[in-house]
């Protein structure tokens, strides 16, 4: 299995996603501040290894807190997570997991401070270990939507490289296939990082399952030739209706899917549903740098000076998606009650 993440030593642990797939090169962060800087350079990236990635982060820097009172260790513990939530605006997961690290937090605040500190590293370690879990739920759920010589779409990257391991959207092809299925993937390059190209080839290659890299814009094409069966995405959050955030250019194919009666998966956890929002005009959408759009692998590719924009992110209305595969089942139409639904029987 992919190794995304891990903790060692009282280290985390990351594959650089930077590099791939030139080199499987990995990165240690000794202190909460190195993980907060990976998550914003995209050496993880993928909201659900974000949120593995931010509580790996405040057990981090727990465990810098071992010797302060009480009051100061709840000071400064809440200053940490309030730091690592500015990390990446989009991805809920991230938001999610410093909320499960309080909740363990003011479980266990009146024990002595290195017994907190143990509490909060056992607390992200499950965190990281249900995620792994979840995902191989989901990819059990999804497979059923997967028939025998489907040509499945993907865009960006939702696999292991994306999660703790086994992956989301990546998850449900990896499923199909262990049930014998033969399937063939199209591959979205996915500008302006190319993590279609660069880490999804990778992995889909690793895996031995067959699949054909296309730049984003040839999606449409190929869908109205017939030769695309069904699209399956990940999210970075999803709101209470199932209006959902995704990689840039997911909306564009959920509208061309449409369009051509192909079937819009989104696979995730529940975890990405962030309940507190009604729909996605309320999702912040994160803007990165320039040099993303102008430059390619380091090499300039456009004028200098040249204005660029450049968001993450886009939201895909609820009523393009299909359905929303989830460790709980596959969510449909009406979201709100699916999705309601799915929370009571994770919280029973």
């Amino acid at each position: 299995m992919i190794k995304t993440i891990s903790w060692k030593n009282n280290k985390v642990v990351f594959i650089d996603q930077r590099v791939l797939p030139a080199a499987e090169k990995y990165v240690t962060c000794a202190s909460y501040r190195q993980v907060i800087a990976a998550i914003k350079n995209l050496t993880v990236r993928g909201a659900p290894a974000i949120g593995v990635a931010a509580a790996f982060a405040t057990a981090l820097g727990a465990l810098k807190l071992c010797d302060l009172t009480p009051d100061k260790y709840r000071q400064k513990f809440f200053a940490i997570c309030e730091e690592i939530n500015q990390a990446r605006p989009t991805a809920r997961n991230l938001t999610w997991a410093l909320e499960r690290m309080k909740k363990r937090f003011a479980l266990v605040h009146d024990l002595p401070p290195r017994r907190i500190t143990a509490e909060l590293i056992k607390e992200a370690k499950c965190i990281y270990k249900e995620d792994i879990a979840i995902n191989r739920k989901i990819g059990k759920n999804g497979a059923r939507l997967i028939a025998h010589h489907d040509n499945i779409l993907t865009h960006c990257n939702a696999g292991a490289l994306a999660t703790a391991g086994y992956g989301t959207a990546l998850g449900v092809i990896r499923a199909a296939k262990a049930q014998g299925k033969k399937i063939h993937v199209y591959v979205d390059e996915t500008r302006p990082v190319l993590q279609g190209a660069r880490l999804t080839a990778w992995e889909l290659k690793k895996e031995k399952i067959p699949f054909t890299l296309i730049t984003d814009n040839m999606a449409g094409f190929l869908m109205s030739r017939r030769r695309i069966d069904k699209i399956i995405v990940g999210a970075d959050r999803i709101a209470a209706n199932g209006d959902t955030a995704n990689k840039i250019g997911t909306y564009s194919l959920a509208v061309l899917a449409k369009e051509h009666g192909v079937p819009f998966y989104v696979a995730a956890p529940l975890s990405t549903i962030d309940v507190g929002i009604k729909s996605g005009e309320k999702i912040p959408i994160e803007e990165r740098s320039t040099w993303e759009v102008t430059r390619v692998q380091g090499r300039s590719i456009a004028p200098k000076g040249t204005k660029v924009y450049n968001p993450a992110f886009d939201v895909t209305p609820e009523n393009y998606i299909t359905a929303i595969v989830t460790e709980q089942g596959i969510l449909k139409k009406p979201y709100i009650a699916a999705v309601r639904r799915a929370h009571q029987g994770v919280k029973n």
